[in-house]
């Protein structure tokens, strides 16, 4: 099948926006109206929000600047990876065993959500079970089991070393020493995911309006939302707007760094030879600081990210940044061409946790992911919408973490946080 991303328009030039299930664009707000949540941001997290109040009852409004899943929700590289960005062990020396272990019980829920969505409104988004994390080192297989180790106490029961001799039943390369299945891991098309749900949205009378992007946050009792054509007044207001939220907020604005990742996919590959790559049909992540993600799509191409670009700034070439790589781990695709690069930012803080809070009592956040944002964007929408329907407690958890600002403000944070990168990139290279 021949896809054109211009049949899909302001979405980014990639795979996901050339093959989405559903093109339509939605309306731009014009007016004023009335609703009982306003959700700013239609990526996963607003999604996941309107979707948890909409089959609570509730009255919802998504106002969205672009499009749907126009963000990394609709851009990254479509893996079920479980956990945070920081692991439990070290969650548990910075903020202490009580708030690991609530934070651990939820730790596995973003992938069930998820699970559960398809089934129950049989969204279309190829999800595949099951991950694989690859390691470089003896070091880094040690690691992964020390992390195992910590997860199974936790309740995390899918966890499964892999030794050496066993890395081609997942993977065909030589680059590893070993790895880890995470059999409650997996993969999907994460536009037709976030396009599935938003879709179940409506069809419980939630409003999504595209093209409307917010220019003012009045809060107050009944908060007011205004953007260029129309406003929305609500009872309560819910800002998701992650890496592309405008500064409208400075209490969080400055929280957090949009920081991007670049992806490609290659041509349609012939099936015994996209087979041969990934055998299981697993996703596969490395263990080093800066990553490469890779996995399969439903039409056989190899779907390849990689690299970081801190302040949202982008290589001139994507495909030169990422293709050595992909040929580092698969040299038989050097002839292979390349349909499809892009970008994409998320939103890093400074301690790589999310942040939840309040900016009043009508109005809650929730951003920062730190590119595990698949499933926690999932866990964390939903949790938004237990509060606004009274029960806190785990937003709660959450919001009691601290919310740090990058030191020097914003002018330092891009080159102090680029040079840790490169130290901990420098690190990897050196294997240890």
């Amino acid at each position: 099948m021949t896809y054109k991303t211009s049949d899909n328009p302001r979405h980014a030039n990639s795979w996901y926006a050339a093959s989405a299930n559903d093109k339509r664009v939605r309306p731009q707000l014009q007016g004023e109206i009335e609703a009982d949540v306003c959700v700013i941001g239609a990526g996963f997290t607003g999604i996941s929000a309107a979707l948890e109040l909409c089959e609570r009852g509730y009255s919802v409004v998504v106002l969205e600047a672009e499009r749907i899943g126009f963000g990394a929700s609709g851009r990254n590289g479509g893996q079920i990876v479980n956990g945070y960005s920081r692991d439990l062990q070290t969650i548990a020396g910075r903020y202490g065993s009580d708030k690991a272990v609530k934070l651990g019980a939820m730790s596995l829920e973003g992938g069930e959500i998820i699970r559960n969505r398809v089934a129950t409104y049989k969204i279309d988004c190829g999800l595949v079970q099951g991950g694989f994390f690859a390691a470089f080192t003896e070091k880094q297989v040690r690691e992964m089991a020390a992390h195992k180790a910590n997860w199974e106490k936790y309740g995390h029961s899918g966890l499964e070393m892999v030794g050496k001799d066993e890395v081609s039943r997942y993977v065909k390369t030589d680059r590893y020493a070993g790895g880890m299945i995470d059999r409650l891991g997996g993969h999907i098309h994460p536009l037709n995911l976030v396009l599935g749900e938003a879709a179940a949205v409506e069809s419980l009378g939630g409003r999504i309006f595209e093209g409307s992007r917010v220019t003012g946050v009045e809060t107050g009792e009944r908060p007011l939302v205004r953007t260029a054509e129309g406003s929305v007044r609500a009872n309560y207001v819910l800002v998701c707007g992650n890496a592309y939220l405008s500064p409208l907020l400075p209490e969080i604005h400055g929280r957090m760094m949009p920081v991007s990742s670049q992806v490609m996919a290659t041509e349609p590959l012939d099936a015994e030879l996209a087979e041969s790559l990934l055998p299981a049909n697993y996703c596969v992540e490395d263990a080093n600081y800066i990553l490469d993600y890779y996995r399969r799509t439903a039409d056989n191409r190899l779907l390849y990210g990689g690299g970081i670009g801190y302040g949202g700034h982008d290589p001139k070439d994507l495909t030169s940044v990422i293709r050595p790589n992909m040929l580092k781990t698969f040299p038989q695709l050097k002839d292979v061409r390349i349909d499809y690069a892009w970008s994409g930012n998320f939103a890093l803080t400074l301690t790589r946790i999310p942040h939840m809070g309040k900016i009043s009592e009508t109005v809650f956040f929730s951003h920062g992911d730190s590119g595990h944002g698949v499933t926690t964007t999932h866990l964390l929408g939903k949790i938004l919408g237990e509060a606004v329907a009274g029960h806190a407690e785990r937003f709660d958890v959450w919001a009691s973490l601290p919310n740090l600002p990058f030191p020097g403000g914003r002018a330092l944070r891009v080159p102090l946080t680029a040079l840790g990168a490169w130290w901990y990139g420098m690190r990897d290279r050196l294997g240890l």
